[in-house]
């Protein structure tokens, strides 16, 4: 084991990987990283399976298949992630057995697509929780203005959800409402929620890069000194609300009825400006119950020179807050931040999907024409 993973890992903190592929599984890595780097659990999104499937000749001969057998892209990218998947959530079935359920996650995302389609989302996320078949699993759907019902529906189909692309404390506290939604429809129709799991997965570098970029063309020697804290503060004042929500009587009576905290997961934590510290979005958001997801670029640095001294969030909520207020002071409106950071979250969720579905489909087309 580590000394800076276990450390972190004995603040609460639940470290993830953000990669799958198939490779990985194959060759044992997966197991490794849970074995020895503290890994218990794993996102996915379709541009990493866009990289795997056009980098990994493990995927050729399911592909030829699909392809004789005339599957449309979109069953051919079910098919092949779900496969994917399942397999990783059969390596991390001891870590999910062995807790109480919370980790030991995979996630597999609906079909960016449809994000703004509530009905679809809800039609694709009860496939691909039957397809993969998994009580580890989790779905992923986005937190649209139309993924809220959907999520709140599936949670209460006793579907598992990682809620993703949250930027806003609003749209958060939208996220947690939804979810108390779905709780409360899950113990109405009879399931078991000890059984159901879900986090919310708050973007974080992608906020300093929008704010980061407003200040640089503010200029001000007052607009610099505000640069690179704008990610953290948000995350920081996320888990506040988090906290209040656990404190909330509505929460704490399903909680009596077995209902499990949904968890906020730290998403987007690998460094994009070489400038800070390339483990900064671990170590400065350490705190009981939060998931930190991994590139594992940042998972290897974390280990190697990272400085996990304790809980830094505790403590540091009047100046997150005052924080947002100085970068309002300057000139950065962080309504209209986050408002264009979720309109873009969506269009790369969306280009990502469609770069998924067209490597998938150039795939498909050349094995048919060389069996052809």
């Amino acid at each position: 084991m580590n000394a800076n993973l276990d450390r972190l890992t004995a603040e609460g903190v639940a470290i993830w990987l953000d990669d799958l592929n198939r490779e990985r599984l194959a060759g044992g890595e997966l197991a490794e990283l849970v074995r020895e780097q503290r890994v218990v659990g794993i996102t996915s999104n379709p541009t990493i399976f866009a990289k795997a499937i056009r980098s990994g000749s493990r995927y050729h001969a399911q592909v030829g298949d699909l392809a004789r057998r005339g599957v449309r892209v979109e069953e051919a990218v079910r098919a092949l992630t779900a496969f994917d998947v399942r397999w990783a959530c059969d390596v991390l079935r001891p870590v999910y057995e062995a807790g109480d359920g919370s980790d030991g996650r995979v996630s597999l995302e609906v079909d960016p697509r449809v994000a703004h389609d509530t009905a679809a989302t809800i039609a694709e996320a009860r496939a691909l929780w039957w397809l993969v078949d998994r009580p580890n699993m989790f779905v992923k759907i986005p937190a649209t203005e139309a993924g809220l019902e959907a999520i709140s529906t599936a949670l209460g189909e006793g579907i598992s959800i990682n809620v993703t692309l949250i930027f806003s404390l609003d749209r958060y506290d939208q996220v947690r409402r939804a979810f108390l939604d779905g709780m409360t429809r899950a113990r109405a129709a009879g399931h078991d929620l000890a059984s159901i799991a879900s986090v919310a997965s708050f973007f974080v570098s992608r906020v300093d890069t929008e704010v980061d970029s407003r200040l640089d063309r503010i200029g001000t020697p007052e607009a610099r000194a505000l640069r690179g804290r704008a990610a953290i503060a948000n995350a920081r004042l996320a888990y506040q609300h988090f906290e209040r929500a656990v404190a909330s009587d509505g929460w704490r009576a399903l909680a009596a009825v077995g209902m499990r905290p949904q968890r906020p997961l730290w998403a987007s934590t690998g460094v994009k400006d070489p400038a800070y510290a390339d483990t900064r979005y671990v170590d400065e958001l350490v705190a009981p119950r939060v998931v930190n997801t991994m590139p594992e670029q940042t998972l290897r640095a974390v280990a190697d020179h990272g400085r996990v001294g304790g809980d830094t969030i505790h403590g540091t909520y009047a100046a997150s807050r005052r924080l947002l207020d100085d970068l309002e002071a300057v000139g950065v409106s962080y309504d209209d931040v986050v408002r264009v950071l979720e309109d873009e979250g969506v269009s790369k969720f969306t280009a990502s999907g469609e770069e998924l579905f067209g490597q998938l489909d150039s795939e498909l087309h050349a094995t048919h024409a060389t069996a052809a």
